[in-house]
């Protein structure tokens, strides 16, 4: 077989490896894959928790949402609104179970485990966002709910909750 024909498979064989990923992507994309129930050990702040995940205490920092500052070592940047996030987060996951989704980072610079986090079946990070207790914070490539976060924060805005509020 010639030099040609050889790259030319090779190309066709890519090209059909490719579509397949693609392929499974779209069809396992609607799948979540959920794990534990963790106990809640501790409420950080409104977009931090403390999970007992096999015995080990794991800081988990909820991804694409971010909620006014409550407890940052610098007292400048805490906010008053930051307390009634921080609330709110601890009257619905304070010695309650939750379970977790993974996106494609699994930890940031902090070391923290980023995280959708469901409680009750629903996913916490939306429900900060219907309540306005938080704002859209997407970093890439943790970015799979994007959409649906930013719908969720223009209809907390135009409705005037929590953050959005007078």
């Amino acid at each position: 077989m010639s030099k040609r024909k050889t790259i030319i498979l090779l190309l066709l064989l890519l090209i059909l490896v490719s579509i397949l990923c693609i392929y499974y992507y779209i069809l396992s994309n609607g799948d979540i894959e959920l794990k534990g129930p963790y106990q809640v050990v501790r409420i950080v702040d409104g977009d931090t928790i403390i999970l007992d995940i096999n015995g080990i205490n794991e800081r988990v920092r909820l991804i694409g949402i971010d909620t006014p500052e409550s407890v940052h070592p610098d007292p400048d940047k805490n906010v008053p609104y930051g307390k009634a996030a921080s609330d709110f987060t601890k009257s619905m996951l304070e010695n309650n179970q939750v379970q977790i989704e993974l996106d494609v980072q699994e930890r940031d610079q902090y070391g923290r485990l980023l995280a959708y986090v469901y409680y009750d079946g629903e996913m916490f990070n939306k429900i900060l966002l219907k309540e306005g207790h938080a704002v859209v914070a997407t970093y890439p490539p943790n970015i799979k709910y994007v959409d649906d976060f930013t719908a969720l924060q223009e209809k907390a805005r135009k409705e005037g909750k929590g953050l959005w509020g007078k």
